[in-house]
């Protein structure tokens, strides 16, 4: 139970059977209690911590599983015009009015059904963009998407989303294509 120098116990235990030193002895005995009481609190506390952290991942209402279905709630919001046309990042051309998606960590492909908790509209989308940049939401519908579910006017709405837990909608991987233009050199030179 000693810790440090070893020899220090042996120095005194061997003063207490000379009879000498007597309150040596007790000190050190106090010393191991000590630090056998601090192990025992520093066990107990982290034991406590592992506990409260298991605890409240289980009441986490974000995401709710049943076999293979997954349900996930929170806000989404959409997002067309400016990016009509342009590349995701899938490599798919953005179509404001098809019906498709941004979420942060599902696999492109995937299936997932939106259900505006509002109105109870729902709508199947494709998730073929990462996003959405703020954190307070968890899907960017398409404007289309986003207009069969009724939330154009609010712009945000709560929302719940399901998908199959593992499953990836088509399984076809896509290749972004490259761009074919020449890009022109500016005539400026770097000093």
């Amino acid at each position: 139970m000693t810790s440090g120098n070893p020899f220090r116990y042996k120095k005194l235990e061997k003063t207490y059977i000379s009879g000498q030193h007597l309150i040596n002895v007790e000190v050190l005995k106090s010393e191991i209690n000590k630090k056998s009481n601090k192990i025992i609190r520093i066990q107990h506390i982290v034991y406590v911590s592992f506990m409260a952290v298991l605890l409240l991942a289980s009441c986490s209402p974000k995401l709710h599983t049943s076999s293979r279905e997954v349900r996930e709630n929170g806000n989404a919001s959409y997002y067309g015009g400016k990016f009509h046309g342009r590349t995701t990042a899938s490599g798919e051309r953005f179509n404001q009015n098809a019906m498709t998606a941004a979420h942060r960590t599902l696999p492109f492909g995937t299936k997932v059904t939106v259900k505006n908790l509002s109105n109870g509209k729902q709508v199947v989308v494709k998730i073929n963009d990462r996003g959405p940049s703020s954190k307070s939401r968890v899907i960017d519908l398409s404007k289309g998407a986003a207009n069969k579910i009724g939330m154009i006017q609010a712009g945000v709405v709560p929302v719940e989303l399901r998908y199959s837990h593992g499953v990836v909608g088509t399984g076809k991987k896509n290749k972004a294509k490259k761009n074919t233009r020449v890009k022109k050199r500016s005539s400026r030179k770097v000093r």
